[in-house]
């Protein structure tokens, strides 16, 4: 028998899923580490006690193997907002919890932040190949617009922010604490995600995007 055909075989067995998710960890950590150009087949292969021909075997490719991940990590996410019980909370602390979910989702996935932001330095050029990221991701803000929509009829809502703008709103707060975790510290002295830190900072995202939304006296001007 090959060993080629012993691998393939293996992949059959109970193991191979659990192979799978460890490639898929490792792969995780490589890339944000290192970025798509970066990172190396051969090392997460020696990482994973496997070898580079089964990974191709699993995802195709290098590339294949990143779009996997790509998924994997915005998957996570959305998992975490749809875990929020939306329909048994009032507008504004549905609103308040989605808020505090994603920083915390955000500020404890270190790799998901590097993620992104790497996509953001190839213009999206991996990311605009997956359909799933781009049909599951549409959930976020379907999620957002119902609590925002029951929100503008209960009248306590504004009417001129949609769920784009909220969304960007919790994550450019939840993504700073990470990206800039550094250049923060370095500056300021001050360590984004200290642990001392992290109530008042998930209960100040919460305050913001409510007090936003609950603002019905401001409004857009006119365009």
């Amino acid at each position: 028998m090959t060993d080629q055909l012993r691998e393939v075989r293996a992949a059959a067995t109970p193991r191979a899923e659990r192979t799978r998710e460890d490639i898929l960890d490792v792969a995780t950590a490589e890339f944000a580490a290192n970025g798509y150009a970066g990172a190396r087949v051969d090392e997460i292969a020696a990482r994973t006690r496997t070898t580079k021909r089964m990974i191709y075997y699993y995802f195709g490719s290098k590339q294949g193997l990143y779009l996997t991940v790509l998924e994997r990590v915005y998957a996570q996410i959305r998992r975490v907002e749809r875990g929020v019980q939306v329909d048994e909370l009032s507008p504004d602390e549905a609103l308040r919890r989605l808020a505090e979910a994603t920083y915390d989702h955000h500020t404890t996935h270190e790799a998901f932040i590097q993620l992104v932001s790497i996509e953001n330095i190839h213009r999206a050029e991996h990311l605009r190949q997956s359909e799933t990221i781009l049909r599951e991701n549409a959930t976020a803000i379907t999620l957002l617009e119902q609590v925002i929509a029951r929100g503008v009829e209960q009248g306590i809502f504004r009417d001129d922010v949609d769920a784009l703008d909220v969304h960007m709103i919790i994550s450019a707060y939840a993504c700073f604490h990470v990206a800039n975790r550094h250049t923060f510290a370095a500056i300021f002295k001050r360590d984004l995600l200290d642990g001392a830190l992290q109530d008042s900072h998930r209960r100040l995202i919460g305050d913001m995007v409510v007090a936003t939304m609950t603002d019905t006296t401001a409004r857009r001007p006119a365009m």
